[in-house]
């Protein structure tokens, strides 16, 4: 049985769609931290990617260049949204395979050359993407005056091209 599996996977996909609200409705080009916002969205997508399955088996996106996933440090490389919108959909399909991959009893192991267990990589990536979410959100609120989508379980989540509105019930159905 993988209950807990199930659970990760349940929780991860608004994760997921909570990142996707934040660049549909930040101001990429926005100074946070003396770094233009695409650069803490590449940040998290590039550690999502990194560090939910094994970091110490990692192979670096084609248009990576060294130091890019710091957004303190200079790049000669500009993603546009729709590039980040683009690797946000890769990584979040090769992790939710990866969770489709594992059973329950898998969590408490440590990935090869890894010191931490698949849970502590699930939880800490958790911490980290929710992290940058609301950073980029808080930007977008200050910007706007409003407060971007917000998804607690992908069954309440309505796509309806809105990103605004904190939270908003589906249209019921008469």
């Amino acid at each position: 049985m993988n209950e807990l599996c199930k659970i990760i996977k349940d929780v991860t996909v608004p994760n997921f769609l909570n990142i996707r609200s934040s660049i549909m409705t930040y101001d990429r080009d926005a100074l946070c931290y003396g770094c233009p916002c695409w650069r803490w969205v590449y940040h998290a997508l590039h550690s999502a990617d990194k560090w939910f399955i094994n970091p110490y088996d990692y192979e670096e996106p084609s248009f990576h260049e060294e130091g890019m996933d710091n957004p303190e440090k200079s790049t000669s490389v500009v993603l546009t949204d729709e590039q980040l919108l683009d690797y946000l959909e890769q990584v979040e399909k090769k992790t939710l395979d990866y969770l489709d991959s594992l059973t329950d009893d898998m969590l408490y192991e440590k990935p090869m050359g890894c010191p931490y267990t698949r849970m502590e990589l699930v939880l800490r990536q958790y911490r980290h993407i929710s992290f940058h979410t609301g950073m980029l959100n808080g930007q977008t609120v200050l910007a706007t005056g409003e407060f971007p989508m917000w998804v607690s379980e992908t069954s309440g989540y309505v796509d309806d091209g809105k990103f605004f509105g904190r939270y908003r019930e589906r249209n019921k159905e008469k």
